[in-house]
C-alpha cells in the first residue's frame, strides 16, 4: 500500500483502474534473446479467482511462438492523459508467466466477454486459429502515476512510482 496525500493506493486501486482499460504492450522474449513488444487487447479475469490477464490472438503470431520458447512476459498497461500534455502519462507494469490455451477456455472467454472491444475480438470472423495467453503475474506490480491527481502528478512526479502487491488470496 502507498499513500499519496492522505490517499491509499492499494494493489484494489490499481486492479480496478486495470480493469477499465483494454489496451497494453506484451512484450514477450524472441529466439534470440531480444525483447518484442507488440499491443494487445486484454482483459482481466474473474474478480474471485487468481488474478490474472487474458488476450486471444491468432496461434501464428510471433508472440505464441515466443511464449512457447520462453514463458516470461511483461504487460504494460497505460493511462495517458489526453488533454493534459504537461503530465508524463501514468502505467502499471505486471511481470510474470504466460502460458497458451485453447481457444474454448472458460476463464479467458469470460474475461474477454467484459467489455465491448473484447466481445468484437470474440466475434472476430477469422480462417486463422485463434488461443488465449494467459498472463500471471508476479506479486509486485509496478506503478507510476495511477490514481494520484493530474495537479499532484505535475507537481510531484517524482515521487510518483511505486509499487503494490497482489494479496496473497489473489496470487
Amino acid at each position: 500500500m502507498v499513500i499519496m496525500s492522505g490517499k491509499r493506493i492499494t494493489f484494489e486501486t490499481v486492479e480496478k483502474a486495470v480493469r477499465k482499460k483494454s489496451f497494453g504492450v506484451l512484450t514477450t522474449i524472441d529466439s534470440k534473446e531480444r525483447p518484442h513488444s507488440t499491443g494487445i487487447i486484454y482483459a482481466v479475469g474473474r474478480p474471485e479467482s487468481s488474478f490474472a490477464l487474458y488476450c486471444i490472438v491468432g496461434e501464428n503470431y510471433a508472440k505464441v511462438r515466443n511464449i512457447r520458447q520462453n514463458p516470461n512476459v511483461s504487460l504494460v498497461v497505460t493511462f495517458p492523459h489526453y488533454w493534459i500534455r504537461l503530465v508524463p502519462a501514468s502505467y502499471a507494469m505486471f511481470r510474470g508467466t504466460a502460458e497458451i490455451l485453447p481457444d474454448n477456455d472458460s476463464d479467458g472467454r469470460w474475461a474477454m466477454s467484459q467489455s465491448r472491444i473484447g466481445r468484437m475480438n470474440l466475434q472476430t470472423d477469422t480462417d486463422e486459429e485463434l488461443v488465449y495467453i494467459k498472463m500471471t503475474p508476479e506479486p509486485t506490480v509496478f506503478c507510476f502515476g495511477v490514481s494520484i491527481g493530474l495537479m499532484e502528478l505535475r507537481r510531484h512526479h517524482e515521487s510518483a512510482m511505486y509499487k503494490v502487491t497482489i494479496p496473497s488470496d489473489r496470487k
